[in-house]
């Protein structure tokens, strides 16, 4: 038997048969951050259920979510220090580990300077206050190799944002709760909960938009979860979303549908994009786009008739050469439509830290350093991934010695043609700052494992600045920490401190521990809040404190996004930069570039796959996440296979210029004819995952070709490669 009595943490509950506790807690296996109940039951969990007081999700879980039990208990996650010998790994204790490390740190520093040293943040890590704490060790190493998974999902959104209003952070929210016209592109929040518009229950949303008499329209080439949701589908040719939103431009311009007066308060460059799209015409378009010139028109009307409207773009269209293009049409449309910074459009949140008015103060440059070939600009201070391999294994002045990957597998992740792989194995030294022996961990000389997420107390500071609705929550731990166990920002900030003056790193060890607990998470999250927008220093006895929130039955509403363009916007003259030059003369080059119509050896288009049960790579080795449909297969379309010879189930070969895989044939009438599509993260042979690595399926990463990348932030342009499809 199990109880809840909240506002506590948590109740026990005993009884002669078993001792249960239930807690609440956070699922933190994506950006949702769904509230979860989770049952203790002698020590293991017994169950995983939706908390209905979560102010953000509301009861709603995915089946992730369930698998937080089986990431916990997993006897493959690593619960120690590992220290390679030969081909294996041995347990050290953590100040050995350390000390060894940062010895070896140092002289690589020392011999070869701080570009010795590279960097990576995978995904995770925004999941968390984790993200932060590397923050603290990327400045420490004092590097320009450093890379995050931004660069491989979404980056164009970012320098968009950066181009149009003058800051990264201000990448607008979907309004979806009070919209009454959501059109999703290259985005599937069905099985997402949507990144970047953080909106847990996406299903439930979407449902909402069309019971209060709106319209739901999903462009992909895909007919995904969320477009079977919808009141329309449109198929759009994968890579043909830049000619779609400049046609629906050409028509909202040229049929005077814009709000001028709106336009003329909030924006500026409205001639130069009125020249740019005068000759996109739907009809100019439409073989391009793979949308019929009637659709292109019927979209751009009803978009701007709608009460309120906003486009939502995520990651389908950030891994295109046009990603960043096309993430600044979205935010043009949204704008010349009247759909920016107003209830039911696209607005900015205000968060428990306020990151869009802050974000205004911060420099941000691009091109302030490249790869050692040149090709490659920073953004944000980083590089883009997909160079990680050649500064690796290129020799000569700045090549990369040593390596930091923290809550990452970029093997698996990232386009690199099978030389990353190659690579982690060439370094003097690599630290992982991970759970699992991985793809790309399995090279490490020392594996620090943080402890479970169901041991680990939180708030989540980054979420807040991208939920659909302003809100902080908390997240309680289900279990306590083993004796000796370290959470990641403990690891990351023992990792900080070896690279101090001599002097400083030989502190009493009381002492650095005090000095470590002083900056730990909760301490940051407190002082945030009394600072922040509602707290105590700036709303006197009617802010809230953190007592407030770990007492809350699911985290405080802040209530719903309101209009703060004037407030927030970071360009120098306060206005929307609705054509920044770079981004018109690449779009009028496209549009004057002759519709595709070579014959190719490699004859279909590739995209990806999102799966409700799969997060990248590290569910696999759940045995209760890889059944079902949740397998590596390759889909496509009916016509396309009868073509070939081909039937369902088929192992077949997917062939690039690149590379080529085996997989499962999976025959669909959902995908676009000439398009098939292909989940990400399979492929785990030779990991410490025993479950996984027994597992069908391959790394759709060995077809993509690494040098194919997003013009403006090198973000890897996975949804442009072409492929053959064959009997295997």
């Amino acid at each position: 038997m199990t109880a809840i009595d909240v506002p506590l943490p948590e109740v026990r509950n005993s009884s002669h048969e078993a001792r249960s506790t239930t807690h609440l807690s956070q699922c933190t296996l994506c950006e949702a951050h769904c509230g979860i109940h989770v049952t203790v039951t002698d020590g293991k969990v017994s169950r995983i259920e939706g908390n209905p007081d979560d102010v953000l999700s509301k009861g709603y879980i995915c089946p992730k979510a369930t698998a937080m039990g089986g990431l916990h208990d997993d006897p493959d996650r690593l619960r120690t220090p590992m220290r390679r010998v030969g081909d294996g790994f041995e347990p050290i204790g953590w100040d050995e580990a350390f000390a060894e490390i940062g010895a070896r740190l140092r002289r690589v520093r020392r011999l070869h300077g701080p570009r010795s040293v590279g960097m990576y943040l995978g995904n995770p890590a925004a999941h968390s206050s984790g993200a932060g704490y590397g923050m603290l060790l990327r400045m420490a190493l004092r590097t320009p190799n450093f890379f995050t998974a931004s660069s491989i999902d979404q980056m164009p959104h970012e320098y968009a944002a950066w181009r149009v209003f003058g800051s990264n952070v201000l990448m607008p929210i979907t309004d979806i709760d009070r919209t009454h016209r959501l059109v999703v592109l290259g985005a599937n929040p069905a099985v997402s909960n949507g990144s970047l518009s953080i909106m847990p229950g996406a299903k439930r949303r979407i449902k909402a938009v069309r019971d209060r008499g709106g319209k739901v329209v999903v462009i992909d080439p895909r007919r995904t979860e969320t477009a079977r949701l919808a009141d329309q589908h449109v198929a759009v040719r994968p890579g043909g979303d830049v000619f779609l939103l400049l046609g629906m431009l050409n028509v909202l311009v040229g049929e005077n549908l814009c709000d001028t007066a709106r336009i003329a308060e909030q924006a500026t460059g409205w001639a130069e994009l009125g020249r740019l799209v005068a000759s996109a015409t739907p009809e100019a378009v439409a073989e391009r786009a793979g949308v019929d010139a009637d659709t292109i028109r019927t979209l751009a009307r009803e978009h701007a008739a709608a009460e309120s409207a906003a486009i939502y773009a995520r990651i389908g269209i950030c891994q295109q050469e046009t990603g960043t293009l096309v993430s600044w049409l979205v935010m043009v449309i949204n704008t010349v439509t009247g759909n920016l910074d107003r209830p039911g459009g696209t607005m900015f949140s205000t968060p428990i830290v306020d990151a869009p008015r802050l974000a205004k103060r911060l420099p941000l440059k691009h091109g302030k350093f490249t790869d050692r070939s040149g090709r490659h600009k920073s953004f944000r201070s980083e590089l883009p991934a997909v160079a990680m391999a050649d500064e690796i294994l290129t020799p000569g002045d700045g090549q990369i010695r040593a390596m930091i990957t923290y809550a990452g597998n970029p093997v698996s992740s990232i386009p690199q043609n099978g030389r990353l792989d190659e690579a982690m194995s060439t370094l003097d030294l690599y630290v992982a700052v991970d759970m699992y022996v991985t793809e790309t961990s399995r090279h490490a000389d020392f594996i620090l494992p943080p402890v479970s997420p169901l041991e680990r107390a939180d708030v989540s500071l980054l979420t807040t600045v991208f939920s659909v609705r302003n809100n902080v929550r908390y997240q309680h731990r289900s279990f306590a920490p083993p004796a000796g166990a370290k959470e990641d920002w403990e690891i990351l900030t023992r990792l900080a401190l070896e690279l101090l003056p001599a002097p400083l790193r030989r502190v009493p060890a009381a002492l650095r521990s005090r000095l470590i607990d002083a900056i730990n998470p909760m301490r940051v999250a407190t002082l945030v809040l009394a600072t922040g927008p509602y707290g105590r220093l700036r709303r006197g006895r009617s802010g809230i404190t953190m007592n407030d929130l770990r007492s809350s039955r699911g985290g405080l509403d802040l209530g719903p996004l309101q209009p703060r363009l004037r407030e927030v916007i970071a360009t120098r003259d306060r206005k929307v930069a609705l054509a920044p030059a770079e981004f018109v003369q690449a779009a009028a080059a496209y549009l004057r570039e002759p519709a595709d119509r070579a014959e190719r050896t490699y004859d279909l288009q590739l995209i990806g796959r999102r799966q409700l049960r799969s997060n990248n790579s590290w569910l696999h080795n759940v045995p209760t996440m890889t059944g079902g449909n949740n397998k590596c297969t390759v889909l496509m379309h009916p016509e396309d296979a009868l073509a070939r010879g081909l039937a369902q189930g088929d192992t077949v070969r997917v062939a690039s210029a690149i590379g080529e895989i085996e997989v499962p044939l999976d025959i669909s009438e959902d995908i676009r004819p000439g398009t098939v599509a292909v989940p990400h993260g399979w492929g785990h042979q030779g990991t410490g995952w025993r479950h996984a690595s027994a597992l069908p399926g391959a790394n759709v990463n060995a077809l993509h070709d690494p040098d194919q990348v997003d013009a403006f932030t090198g973000t890897a342009a996975v949804n442009n490669t072409w492929v053959t499809v064959t009997a295997g």
